[in-house]
């Protein structure tokens, strides 16, 4: 968290991701994730976009990049993809650092809402697709629990939210004695245990 503001600060979860890409080979690329919809292509795909829209969202410069629902087409992801979303992801990790990002009202995913709350949701949209990407690629992934708090705070469920099943799965229950994060996976709709051989 930043000491001035106590806004979250998003550079834990993106380096989370960071660390995924290099071991990644291009033969991995159309391997399953968790999403059923995504191979690991999209998920990296969705990544680059989300971190482009969040970016251009904590700017305020709204347009296509944030008026367009991710639903809208399966992502592609671009030849130069190795560079492109670290690039991207450092972007929108400065995006957010300052504090007009979180003041006023902006737009994601065609969504308007408050800054605020954007700044929260690309945080956990970091965290949760940083277990997608690293669940369907064998690799390690720790959280820190600053961003793993935000990410259980916005998963879960509210009286009356009678949004969230066009934005999250239902949610699958986890023990409370279980870790973090697989009670924030949970929250998103997956479950935590998933492994790509259920894909198959």
């Amino acid at each position: 968290m930043t000491a001035s503001d106590t806004t979250p600060d998003l550079r834990s979860a993106a380096d989370g991701i960071l660390k995924l890409l290099p071991a990644i080979g291009d033969e991995q690329l159309g391997d399953p994730t968790p999403c059923p919809a995504y191979a690991v292509r999209e998920i990296l795909a969705h990544i680059h976009g989300l971190a482009t829209a969040f970016r251009d969202a904590g700017r305020k410069d709204l347009g296509a990049t944030t008026g367009t629902s991710p639903d809208a087409a399966l992502p592609v992801l671009a030849d130069d993809w190795r560079t492109a979303i670290p690039q991207r992801l450092d972007e929108l990790v400065e995006a957010w650092r300052g504090p007009a990002a979180w003041e006023g009202m902006t737009q994601a995913g065609g969504v308007t809402l408050p800054g605020a709350v954007a700044g929260r949701v690309a945080l956990n949209e970091l965290v949760i697709h940083g277990w997608d990407l690293a669940r369907a690629t064998g690799q390690p992934y720790a959280p820190d629990e600053a961003s793993m708090s935000v990410s259980r705070d916005l998963l879960t469920p509210a009286d009356g939210d009678e949004l969230r099943g066009d934005i999250f799965g239902p949610v699958v229950a986890v023990p409370e004695s279980a870790p973090l994060l697989d009670r924030i996976v949970g929250l998103s709709g997956r479950r935590p245990d998933w492994a790509p051989t259920d894909a198959r």
